[in-house]
């Protein structure tokens, strides 16, 4: 974080004296003005709902371009870590701030292997949720309880003991993720493999049984592989941003990915792919598309598109390219392409690429779009989408969660108002009331 020479200068229309303000230059992206002392200076706070003007702290992991369409995890363009890496290879990335060469691959993959398993007592606790529980509201309660069970890693000034928890973050949420969908069909929890990859295991605790052998498909794992890695880590987001509120008052780590989950949770957040894919079973067949698309264009129907268009990437989104070929691999592995739902989600693609109405307005196809059309194929349930979205973005929220504990700038959070209620007034008696 270098100081510009140059300064912000505030001044006010009522005679109050200017003040000057620093402004700070990053490696890439806007200059930020230093407002630190503003209140301090001038007795009044900035207002910015939503933050959408303010950076709440500095950091090295993740630079998004919207209007270029550019994701970047530690300078490495989404693109090429998508093609060239696997999952494991870009958390190490996202933790350390550097790729790593094979020995360290090795050592890192085995080490995460080996914390997969959970804690027996674990079992138990899923009992006490009903079967039809959501996979989210499962999630918050047992990656909260972790806390309950790995007291040795609870202390986090201690650098060791976070890297101690991030690796078992990573590796526990898989299992945490596979145990909910089980315990939601009513089939037997199935314990980790070790001689399995990281995705490939999670596939394998999701869909084997005790009955059969499981076999590997490794153009489905190598689709899971790579919605994870599109979904590791995306800045400054709502669950991200509660991860850092919640570990600037010194929580654990499993709590403040649990408040990051609960974050999540929300529709507006993780829960695009899933209203994307009900929006395609709302529309039902290819005949109806261009109905929908008439109350889409229509201002006072309130029918939205969505999948399409993106509230940071004002061109395009740069995973969605990715995700599509994804799509096309897994439909054309499992010999989909003709199903009802799938070849509406091809049509409907086709049409917002080419209709001018959805050119002009940028409303390209998103990641959600695409990752909701993936996992339906690979036979993971609507219910337990933003699970997996929960399960990649651990890695970012932890990487986040260290940056910031190890940031002597960082302080606890306690965001400002602009107070518009009752000046103070005296209590009256109950006869006044």
């Amino acid at each position: 974080m270098n100081i510009s020479d140059t300064k912000a200068t505030l001044s006010f229309s009522d005679g109050s004296p200017s003040i000057d303000m620093p402004i700070y230059k990053g490696t890439i992206g806007p200059d930020v003005i230093d407002i630190r002392k503003l209140y301090g200076q001038t007795g009044k706070f900035t207002y910015d709902p939503g933050f959408m003007s303010t950076a709440s702290c500095n950091s090295k992991i993740t630079y998004i371009d919207g209007d270029k369409g550019e994701l970047l995890y530690r300078g490495y363009p989404i693109e090429q870590l998508a093609v060239n890496c696997d999952f494991l290879e870009t958390c190490y990335l996202l933790l350390n701030g550097e790729l790593p060469n094979a020995e360290q691959k090795k050592k890192f993959d085995d080490t995460v292997t080996k914390h997969t398993m959970i804690h027996e007592q674990m079992n138990f606790f899923f009992r006490g949720f009903r079967r039809d529980a959501h996979p989210m509201s499962v999630l918050v309660g047992t990656v909260g309880a972790l806390a309950s069970f790995y007291h040795d890693s609870l202390d986090i000034n201690d650098a060791k003991q976070r890297e101690i928890s991030a690796i078992r973050l990573i590796a526990k949420l898989p299992t945490l993720v596979a145990m909910a969908y089980k315990y939601s069909v009513g089939q037997p929890f199935m314990y980790p493999r070790n001689d399995l990859s990281y995705s490939a295991n999670f596939m394998y605790m999701m869909f084997a049984n005790p009955c059969e052998e499981y076999k590997v498909n490794d153009v489905l794992v190598r689709a899971l592989d790579r919605i994870l890695i599109l979904h590791a880590d995306h800045e400054q987001n709502a669950s991200t941003s509660t991860v850092r509120l919640a570990g600037s008052s010194g929580a654990n780590p499993f709590a403040c990915i649990a408040a990051g989950i609960a974050c999540l949770w929300g529709p507006a957040h993780g829960g695009a792919n899933e209203a994307a894919l009900t929006m395609l079973k709302e529309i039902g067949s290819v005949e109806n598309i261009p109905a929908f698309i008439e109350k889409v264009k229509d201002k006072n129907s309130g029918v939205k598109l969505m999948g399409f268009g993106h509230r940071v990437y004002k061109n395009f989104d740069p995973r969605a390219k990715l995700m599509r070929e994804t799509c096309h691999e897994v439909l054309n592995e499992l010999g989909l392409q003709d199903d009802p739902l799938f070849k509406l989600a091809m049509e409907l693609e086709k049409i917002a690429l080419n209709d001018e109405y959805f050119v002009s307005r940028k409303l390209y196809p998103n990641v959600d779009f695409y990752s909701g059309i993936v996992q339906s194929a690979l036979g993971i349930p609507v219910s337990l989408f933003t699970g997996i979205f929960a399960m990649a973005r651990t890695i970012g929220w932890i990487a986040q969660w260290n940056e910031m504990i190890a940031d002597p700038e960082q302080k606890i959070g306690r965001p400002r108002q602009l107070f518009v209620g009752s000046p103070v007034r005296d209590v009256p008696g109950m006869d006044k009331r």
